[in-house]
């Protein structure tokens, strides 16, 4: 069964996502809140396996909160999704930055919506390579105050490794990599996986941000 905690200011569009999540068997909503602060405290007191999170809130926003969800190590199996509108997307890289494992536009069709849900409490993020792709067009081209990272994590990882990571950054699913390096999925998910435990990422947006804070990736570049 995944645990979902639902966080939005909003109870129009709260009572909207839970009526959704309530129609499935192996989903169970076990609280919701309104505010990043609460959101805190519902989170340390249920563990869910995904947290649903507004970016914009009163109290504590969301980027905020899921920064104290990231940084605790008891809450390492809760995987922080933003819920954003249209319009909000220059908050998105920040909420990457800050630990959450992706993101979903408030309009999105219900079949999507659940089938993230499913995705985000395998660990398997970033949700949706295509947008990973226009985050990384849109965004990290206008912001080389993330581009500023050491990278010496890097000499952790093994060529082929760091090849598997510079394709994820750019977008790539675990079955394109597959395809551009010539190895089995299963090959280039362990791949990927090895490099997170290497340098400490919570999930593949972690990844993707540090391949660009390191320097290994750099906006726009071939891979």
């Amino acid at each position: 069964m995944i645990r979902v905690v639902l966080v939005d200011d909003q109870p129009l569009i709260r009572s909207g996502f839970r009526a959704l999540l309530d129609l499935e068997d192996d989903i169970e909503v076990v609280a919701e809140a309104a505010d990043g602060q609460e959101c805190l405290a519902l989170v340390r007191e249920q563990l869910p396996d995904v947290a649903l999170v507004d970016i914009q809130m009163p109290v504590m926003d969301g980027i905020e909160a899921t920064r104290r969800i990231a940084s605790d190590p008891t809450l390492a199996g809760v995987h922080v999704v933003m819920l954003t509108n249209y319009g909000m997307d220059e908050y998105v890289f920040d909420a990457l930055r800050a630990g959450a494992a992706g993101f979903l536009v408030k309009d999105i069709l219900p079949e999507d919506f659940l089938h993230a849900v499913r995705v985000a409490a395998r660990g398997d993020a970033l949700l949706a390579p295509a947008l990973t792709r226009r985050l990384i067009d849109r965004y990290i081209t206008q912001s080389p105050r993330v581009l500023s990272g050491s990278g010496s994590g890097l000499a952790e990882l093994t060529s082929r490794e760091r090849e598997a990571v510079v394709l994820a950054a750019h977008g790539l699913s675990n079955d394109e990599i597959a395809h551009r390096l010539v190895i089995s999925p299963a090959t280039a998910k362990t791949h990927i996986n090895r490099a997170m435990t290497k340098l400490h990422a919570r999930d593949r947006a972690q990844l993707v941000v540090f391949a660009y804070e390191s320097g290994l990736v750099t906006p726009r570049s071939s891979s």
